[in-house]
């Protein structure tokens, strides 16, 4: 069975994230899911979540699955902050450029970071997919740095050849391209002809 880290930080565009997720355990998949605080705010304000209980009670509130393990980002001891955890790829969905530049950088100051410098190190698939606008030259050097690690950069920019109807048909092409760059078929969004 594949198993996927996701983690979720405090850029706009909670919905990427949660979309991806249910993909990902609609196809039974094991997902690792990591939510910084920053993350709770986000899915607050964008999706309606309220975080009363306790972080692993609300989030399986919303995705209801015994393959989906959620962790605190202070958590730096989950299994996912060792290499000897085997995982098929992580995805940061939606990725601040601040979390992008500690990735960069090698900065493990929380479990995510922690799990992103393990993809690294061990030269499992990482992506992260950006959601800010515009970019300063300090994040498209970061970014840079990232790929030439071997980082998947997906940026969350829908495209408009296949005609969009509704704002689900826009995330589900982002999270239909990340899909395709860790090689899970999808049929998300209508491709180029």
């Amino acid at each position: 069975m594949k198993r996927y880290v996701v983690a979720f930080t405090g850029a706009s565009g909670a919905v990427y994230g949660v979309r991806l997720v249910e993909e990902l355990l609609k196809r039974e998949f094991e997902v690792h899911l990591i939510i910084s605080d920053p993350a709770k705010i986000v899915l607050n304000q964008e999706m309606g979540w309220e975080f009363e209980g306790s972080l692993e009670e609300v989030v399986k509130s919303h995705f209801n699955s015994e393959k989906l393990f959620v962790y605190n980002n202070a958590d730096i001891a989950a299994p996912v902050a060792s290499g000897s955890f085997l995982i098929d790829g992580m995805i940061v969905i939606p990725c601040t450029m601040s979390t992008i530049a500690n990735i960069a950088h090698g900065v493990s100051k929380n479990l995510l970071e922690r799990a992103a410098d393990v993809m690294l190190k061990e030269r499992r698939p990482l992506i992260v997919v950006p959601r800010e606008t515009p970019l300063s030259t300090v994040h498209l050097r970061n970014m840079l740095s990232l790929s030439e690690m071997g980082v998947y950069v997906v940026p969350a920019m829908p495209a408009f050849y296949n005609f969009p109807q509704s704002i689900d048909d826009m995330v589900d092409f982002i999270v239909g391209k990340v899909l395709d760059v860790i090689r899970i078929p999808n049929d998300l969004y209508r491709r180029y002809e």
